[in-house]
This record gives structure tokens, C-alpha cells and sequence, in this order.
């Protein structure tokens, strides 16, 4: 443990500390359960859009068999022109989130084309935006789980150190206040007693 001056100054200053300590801690605490509560909901967002993603493929199964007669040298379906990302505050944390997505379509000739290729050029486009969707939910997931990681060490300092760590000063110093004001409490009574033995000693004048 650190050493401390045990003075009436250094024991102000270590209960000022603690209520400092015991003022914000409360709002760490709270933080904490936000960006918990925070995680578990975009670890949801992210199985939902799992499940709906796993749901549209087996709904489109017999669409994707027809992919792979596609030209490999034909024009893609479909091509992604902008792709934008906004920032989110979540408790804190700032964190990318999904703002849209533009695609360019080519013009197809349809006396030549497939009908099924405007299914197919819908579904790239579907999961193109799946895609970019979990991969901004992945990095929103980790910059949360960060910033509960940062706060939670703030919460353990704040309890397990600087709490206790400012009781525990604080009662060294009010036991040795204590003692010192008992020894001169009992220097005192003693030298009153040297004086009136004297008074009793001496011949009076």
C-alpha cells in the first residue's frame, strides 16, 4: 500500500477522494449494464439476420441452380455504386451502422435474356446488402464488447482499489490521530501530576 501522510490535511483529502470514488462509481455501474444489455441485443440482430439470410436462400434454392448457366462474360447482374455508413453513439461507444446501399443495374436485352434473371439480379442485390449488413453488425459488436471491456476495468478499479484503498487510509489515519491525541491526553495528565507534587514538595514561601 502506498505511503500516506497521516495528517488532518491528508484525511480530508482521502474522504474527499472516496466521495468522489462512491459519486461516480454508480455511473460506471449503470454504463456497464447499458453496454451489456447493448451486446446481447446486436449479438440478437446478428442471429435474426443469420436466420432470414439461411430463410431466403432455401426459399430461392432452385434459382441458385440457375446461376451457374450465367455467362461468365456477361455484364453482372447487378454492381454496388455506394455504399453508405452512418455513426452511431450506443452508450458511449461510437459505432459504424448500415445507411444504404445504391446498385446500378445494366439494361438486358429481354427477347434474349432469361426471365429469371430479374429474380437472380434481385437476390444478388438482396444478399449484397445481407453481406454489408453483417459485416458493419460484426464491427458494431466489437466496438461495443471494447468499450464494455474499458468500463467493466473502471468498475473493478473504482471497487476492488480506489474504494477500498481510501477506507483503508482513512482508518490508518483516524487510528493514528487517535493514538497521538490519547498520548497527549496521558503527556498531559502527567505532567499535571509532576506540577501538584511539586507544589506538594516545596516549602512554601
Amino acid at each position: 500500500m502506498p505511503k500516506i501522510k497521516l495528517t488532518k490535511n491528508e484525511l480530508k483529502n482521502q474522504r474527499d477522494a472516496l466521495k468522489r470514488f462512491e459519486r461516480y462509481l454508480p455511473t460506471l455501474q449503470l454504463k456497464k449494464q447499458q453496454l451489456q444489455l447493448e451486446v446481447r441485443q446486436a449479438r440478437e440482430r446478428l442471429r435474426e439476420l443469420d436466420e432470414e439470410n439461411e430463410r431466403v436462400l432455401a426459399e430461392h434454392s432452385a434459382d441458385l441452380a440457375l446461376f451457374a448457366t450465367l455467362d461468365p462474360a456477361a455484364p453482372p447482374l447487378a454492381t454496388v455504386t455506394e455504399w453508405r455508413v452512418k455513426s452511431l453513439n450506443i452508450a458511449g461507444a461510437e459505432v459504424p451502422a448500415f445507411a444504404g446501399l445504391d446498385f446500378e443495374v445494366p439494361e438486358r436485352d429481354l427477347f434474349v435474356s432469361p426471365i429469371w434473371e430479374d429474380t437472380a439480379a434481385e437476390l444478388l442485390k438482396q444478399q449484397t446488402e445481407t453481406r454489408l449488413r453483417r459485416q458493419l453488425l460484426v464491427e458494431q459488436l466489437a466496438c461495443i464488447e471494447e468499450e464494455l471491456r474499458t468500463v467493466t476495468q473502471r468498475v473493478n478499479l473504482f471497487e476492488k482499489v480506489k474504494i477500498p484503498g481510501a477506507q483503508e487510509n482513512i482508518r490508518r489515519i483516524n487510528i493514528y490521530i487517535g493514538d497521538q491525541q490519547t498520548n497527549s491526553v496521558g503527556r498531559s495528565k502527567i505532567a499535571k501530576a509532576k506540577c501538584q507534587s511539586r507544589e506538594v514538595v516545596e516549602p512554601q514561601p
